[in-house]
């Protein structure tokens, strides 16, 4: 046991030193906040792409979602396909846009976007914005750090508090150092591991239990309905609110920041064609390989872990099937989940506190050092925020990840789809939809949890759509925006039309 732990030990210092090497190569390329929060606008398509789904899926996917496929069958897997939609129109109708447009408006981050976009001299929609990205990604920080903490204890037997802060240092180390540039080229580095091991995982469970048709016949063994996604386990059909709750999930690509500054760092609006080729393959393969991970677990490990989150089954697998150096490997893929997640949510927090609130409420003439140095800060305390939210080893991943994705749909995804296609739109629209998107998602998760009924329904859902009618509303009954922004609307339409 001594011996096995040294390895993956080792393994993992192995792994995180070559993270920590990228980040300080990268710190040489930062030399301002354009470098520091987007690279520079100098991307390739397999970065920006391996880059923006290893952020998007975080620790979940290697343990949120195996567990809940352990507890529910294939049922979890209408989650996957709500994600693979929701995956293919965010690069389908989002990303070549905004690309074009942030580049138009000179804009670096998301917050600076909208702000710029309806000309809000007063700053009031930067600082909406930046405002709800903080409360959402201390939670969505705190499921990365969960994850890490659940991977050590696990593995060693440590104490998860010890656990939570080794992983919350290295992440906080390479992102502090390199910005950008060090997060989108580890983020590629851990977007091909997370991808290997996720397929290969069970793929190698399938053939120790002696191929496809005895490992069928053992699932149904244990239970028949685990394989019907229209079924619970129990044997009753499952509600449509489950199933469209589930499909939901795709709402939230369109309102995710980590995901969308993505976007607006791809060197050129041509790339974005490769790179959603490149982003799909990686989705589907990855989505449905964890979701097979979480089933495959119910027959292959002899641990009942029905009576918890299973969200250690990825992690029971892996030890139990491949020799301890593999294993380490594989085991590393989750420190890499949830670092390339973590990172990116970092990131995304400092260049809004730092950009779109102190540059925008205090401090307008600051240089980029003090800047620079502002976003660094902005790192480490939302770091410790984020793991005094974690401290809780009951939190779960997919609950706290399901927490913040939802309100990032709610409150940024119905008013970038408006920015980006509706000419009509206007600042007073754009600062009712942000405020009526996210206080609905805080609230109705809270009448949920309280009332359940209709309240169970997944927040995102009325979060999205009352933002959407109240944007449109407000819009229409305003006062058209000005030439100057439907000339600059019309010039970015253009734009999109000839790449």
């Amino acid at each position: 046991m001594i011996q096995s732990n040294l390895t993956i030990i080792v393994i993992f210092v192995l792994y995180l030193v070559m993270m920590l090497l990228i980040g300080l190569m990268a710190y040489k390329k930062t030399s301002n906040t354009e470098d520091y929060f987007l690279g520079g606008r100098k991307l390739g398509s397999w970065v920006v792409s391996l880059s923006a789904q290893a952020s998007d899926m975080s620790g979940w996917m290697l343990m949120g979602l195996p567990g809940a496929a352990y507890l529910a069958g294939l049922e979890a897997g209408w989650i996957a396909v709500g994600l693979t939609i929701g995956t293919y129109f965010n690069w389908k109708l989002v990303a070549k846009r905004l690309r074009n447009y942030t580049e138009v408006c000179d804009a670096i981050t998301i917050p600076q976007f909208l702000g710029k976009r309806y000309r809000d001299d007063q700053n009031i929609i930067r600082i909406v914005s930046s405002l709800f990205i903080l409360i959402f990604f201390l939670v969505y920080t705190a499921s990365a750090f969960v994850s890490g903490g659940k991977l050590f204890s696990t593995v060693f037997g440590i104490d998860y508090t010890v656990a939570l802060l080794i992983c919350a240092l290295v992440v906080v180390s390479y992102t502090f150092a390199g910005g950008f540039f060090a997060v989108c080229w580890t983020d590629l580095v851990q977007g091909i591991l997370m991808f290997v091991a996720i397929v290969i995982v069970p793929c190698a469970a399938v053939v120790s239990m002696g191929g496809i048709d005895a490992t069928l016949a053992r699932i149904e063994a244990v239970n028949v309905n685990m394989l019907n996604p229209f079924i619970t386990l129990d044997g009753s059909s499952i509600a449509l609110i489950s199933v469209v709750s589930s499909l939901a999930w795709g709402l939230g690509y369109f309102g995710q920041p980590h995901i969308l500054v993505r976007f607006m760092g791809i060197k050129d609006a041509k790339s974005v064609k490769k790179s959603r080729r490149i982003a799909m393959v990686w989705v589907i393969f990855s989505l449905a390989a964890a979701t097979l991970v979480g089933m495959l677990g119910r027959v292959f490990l002899t641990e009942d872990l029905s009576n918890t989150s299973g969200e250690t089954v990825y992690i029971l697998m892996v030890m139990k099937i491949f020799p301890i150096i593999i294993a380490a490997v594989f085991l590393a893929a989750i420190l890499a989940a949830v670092m390339s997640t973590a990172d990116s949510q970092l990131l995304v927090t400092a260049s809004a506190i730092t950009e779109d609130f102190y540059k925008a409420k205090f401090r307008k003439n600051a240089s980029d050092r003090e800047l620079m140095a502002v976003s660094r800060l902005t790192v480490v305390v939302v770091s410790i925020i984020a793991v005094i939210i974690a401290l809780n080893p009951n939190n779960t991943v997919l609950g706290l990840v399901e927490n913040a994705w939802a309100g990032f749909g709610a409150t940024f995804g119905p008013i970038m789809i408006f920015s980006l296609f509706w000419k009509r739109t206007t600042k007073k629209g754009a600062i009712a939809g942000l405020l009526t998107g996210g206080v609905t998602a805080i609230i109705w998760r809270n009448l949920g949890a309280m009332y359940g009924g209709i309240f169970s329904l997944y927040e995102i859902v009325p979060g999205f759509i009352l933002s959407a009618i109240v944007i449109y509303i407000v819009s229409k009954l305003d006062k058209e925006p000005s030439k100057e922004i439907q000339a600059e609307f019309d010039k970015v339409h253009q734009m999109n039309q000839n790449c």
